[in-house]
């Protein structure tokens, strides 16, 4: 899969220059990529998606996605290149037919220019906090969905991230960055 989004985005590159040069179009503490003209840029990716069963009942996967990083993030997450791999398992392994169970291990990082972005103080619209520390953000995830009746699933999932939001900032054990994420869903088809 591949595709281009054309929108009014800043450019990280561009927002760092206005900022260390003190050419912004209106002043600035930290670098603004909105503070820019009216424009259209272009930003552009792909994903890859692999899938081996391993057996009748469990299959093997990994993605790859990559975006070029230079343009404004504005929809769904500030990643610009993934990995993820893992293994799902179908319910009907334990007499469940319409369960299913996984694990996955994902590695997500953000190109140089955001990251330097980032590290000026610049903020996205999920990730800056004043400075930067940046590594990789890698997650373990497990899953279950379950189906309860008529197109009605519950789904459980738990996530530990040991560089949530790509900072490599020591995070005291205590902190609830440092826990364990869990979450609870629900959905229905009719």
């Amino acid at each position: 899969m591949a595709y281009t989004n054309y929108a009014n985005m800043g450019i990280y590159r561009d927002a760092i220059i206005q900022f260390e040069d003190h050419s912004a179009p209106t002043p600035e503490m930290v670098p603004d990529v909105t503070n820019h003209p009216w424009h259209i840029t272009r930003k552009y990716g792909f994903g890859i998606n692999f899938e081996q069963n391993l057996t009748p009942y469990l299959t093997a996967f990994a993605r790859f996605g990559w975006d070029n990083g230079k343009s404004e993030s504005f929809a769904y997450t500030e990643v610009d290149q993934t990995f993820a791999e893992g293994l799902g398992a179908n319910g009907a392994w334990w007499h469940r037919k319409q369960d299913r169970a996984g694990i996955a291990f994902v590695s997500n990082a953000i190109a140089k220019d955001h990251q330097t972005y980032l590290a000026d103080g610049g903020l996205g619209f999920l990730l800056g906090d004043g400075g930067l520390n940046y590594g990789r953000e890698n997650i373990i995830e497990i899953y279950y969905t379950a189906h309860v009746w008529r197109g009605i699933y519950v789904a459980l999932a738990c996530s530990i991230s040991t560089t949530p939001a790509t900072t490599a900032t020591a995070v005291p054990s205590s902190s609830p960055r440092s826990a364990p994420i869990s979450s609870l869903a629900r959905a229905g088809s009719f």
